[in-house]
């Protein structure tokens, strides 16, 4: 009796530690009885089976992690890339992710990998390089359309690197090298066309003043004088120079005015001999009759006197006063 009442309480612990699950919190648990499935699915806790009839398997329910093999394609624009990517999913419905799928991970892997090529067929290279929000929300609908029906849900897909062939990647450099010259050049230019205003309109101001001109000058030697090892060759200023010609014109013009107003009764012209040694030339005594004016041409008194004397001889070149005037003053 005591070995019977024995038996019957081991028997009772092996059953129930046979029957006995305890389901973690990150899983739930689908039990199939004689091979059907009882819904709904265990939580988290402790529960009981019957044993040696019923069998759970176990979901987790996590949100998983699943790199995308790198995949090679060709652009809508013809330029061949390898794109990978990763996706993160989880198990919304454990009955279906277990009877309506073999395995939803490898299931999952495929479906990545094939939407990933067709989005690469039809996406430019610009986009898969500036525009991947959009590329990963279209990668995303594509995955999550199949999964749907096997309780599994797409929280997100992120497409992670594009590598390029080298030549491609050459060919981008010297664009974007060529895009920098021509924004530098741009910059440039409209600098240089801002400076010219500023210049033309300094070079009006200092033509108002003359002064200013100098004060430019000064500056300019005192700002190449600051450099070491500089020599610094300082012309004739400006004014100087417009002083001096200002000086030969007034000259000039004295000159022309004293020989025009001489007075006709002194005993020489004014070409008479000087301190320099010019020759001398005929009186007013010696002139012809009818001869009153002092501005009468040398050549026209010769002649006269010539006429006046009977004698011919030959004609002197016509020599102007202006010619006479610069004589003189070179003199």
């Amino acid at each position: 009796m005591v070995v019977a009442i024995v038996l019957v309480i081991a028997l009772v612990l092996i059953a129930f530690f046979a029957s006995a699950r305890v389901v973690r919190q990150i899983e739930r648990g689908v039990v199939f009885r004689l091979g059907r499935v009882l819904p709904p699915p265990r939580q988290p806790g402790f529960t009981m089976i019957v044993p040696f009839v019923d069998r759970m398997r176990k979901v987790n329910i996590q949100v998983a992690t699943m790199p995308v093999p790198a995949q090679e394609g060709i652009t809508r624009d013809n330029v061949t890339v390898r794109v990978d990517a990763v996706v993160y999913f989880n198990v919304d419905d454990p009955i279906r992710a277990i009877v309506n799928v073999q395995d939803y991970d490898f299931a999952v892997s495929q479906v990545a990998q094939t939407s990933l090529r067709s989005i690469i067929g039809k996406s430019e290279l610009d986009d898969l390089l500036c525009n991947r929000e959009r590329l990963n929300e279209g990668l995303a609908l594509m995955i999550d359309s199949p999964s749907v029906g096997w309780g599994i849900t797409i929280d997100r897909v992120e497409i992670k690197d594009v590598a390029l062939p080298e030549t491609m990647k050459r060919s981008m450099s010297r664009q974007a090298e060529a895009e920098r010259e021509r924004r530098s050049r741009i910059i440039t230019a409209d600098g240089e066309f801002q400076a010219s205003k500023k210049l033309a309109s300094a070079a009006e101001e200092m033509a108002d003043t003359p002064a200013a001109l100098q004060l430019r000058l000064l500056q300019t030697i005192v700002e190449v004088a600051a450099e070491k090892n500089s020599t610094v060759v300082l012309p004739f200023p400006v004014e100087l120079l417009r002083f001096l010609d200002t000086a030969a014109g007034g000259l000039v013009q004295q000159l022309s005015t004293a020989t025009r107003t001489a007075p006709s009764g002194s005993g020489t012209s004014d070409r008479g001999t000087s301190d320099r040694g010019t020759p001398e030339v005929e009186s007013a005594a010696s002139r012809p009759s009818g001869v009153e004016s002092a501005d009468v041409e040398p050549a026209e008194l010769e002649a006269r006197g010539q006429e006046a004397s009977g004698e011919t001889q030959p004609a002197v070149p016509h020599q102007t006063r202006s010619d006479e005037v610069g004589q003189h003053t070179h003199r």
